[in-house]
């Protein structure tokens, strides 16, 4: 997403409940008035600040200044920035994985309807965060030719599981007559992602969600039953 997949501390709160691990010998120690661990607070620390910045120019030291973490506490979790964006870039995963359940496996609405909620709820979302924020697997995609294999495997691991997501959308939508398909479901799933993150790209550009909107209303009049 875009901000649909744009991550505000309360969002991720409410969708990931924290990991709280017992301390162990060597532990740095909490700050006063914290109250998730430190590696959580990291963690989604790093989703704000990447689908902001991408990786390649996000510092870590501005990372622990936003949450007040010495920066012996970050290395005491992870071993480098790099196993941090990794570990940054499985829990957007799982986040976004989530959301899309809700909105796109949601079988109150009928199929289309749920990519156009989906849609709705990315606009609404990058308008609070005054286009500022965009998808942290967009922005690394964009990074891709200065990040390692890791990275590149992880990314796109991450696409092939959103892709099925919508693959099942579309089964549900072509089961119920709404759809006749041109490409298979898996290549139509692929589309559907390689328009939206260039949508949302144009988006932050423009400071407005014309290119979300014209995407959908394309992509949904390209497959939809004439």
């Amino acid at each position: 997403m875009l901000d649909s997949e744009v991550l505000s501390p309360e969002s991720v709160k409410d969708v990931e409940l924290a990991m709280v691990t017992q301390p162990r010998r060597g532990r740095p120690k909490k700050h006063p008035g914290e109250t998730q661990d430190t590696r959580e607070v990291l963690l989604r620390a790093g989703m704000l600040v990447l689908t902001e910045t991408g990786f390649t120019r996000s510092g870590i030291d501005t990372i622990l200044k936003s949450v007040g973490v010495p920066k012996g506490s970050f290395y005491h979790y992870f071993a480098s920035k790099e196993v941090f964006g990794l570990a940054v870039l499985e829990r957007y995963r799982r986040y976004f994985e989530a959301k899309l359940s809700s909105f796109l496996l949601d079988d109150a609405f009928p199929p289309l309807e749920r990519l156009q909620r989906f849609a709705k709820d990315a606009q609404e979302g990058i308008i609070r965060h005054d286009f500022k924020r965009g998808c942290l697997v967009g922005n690394l995609e964009q990074e891709s030719a200065l990040l390692s294999d890791a990275f590149r495997e992880q990314l796109q691991a991450t696409y092939e599981s959103w892709q099925r997501h919508v693959a099942m959308c579309l089964l549900d939508a072509q089961k119920q007559g709404h759809v006749q398909l041109t490409q298979s479901l898996e290549d139509t799933a692929q589309a559907f992602w390689i328009g939206w993150e260039g949508a949302v790209h144009r988006t932050r550009l423009m400071k407005s969600t014309q290119p979300l909107t014209v995407f959908l209303t394309f992509f949904i009049q390209a497959i939809k039953t004439k």
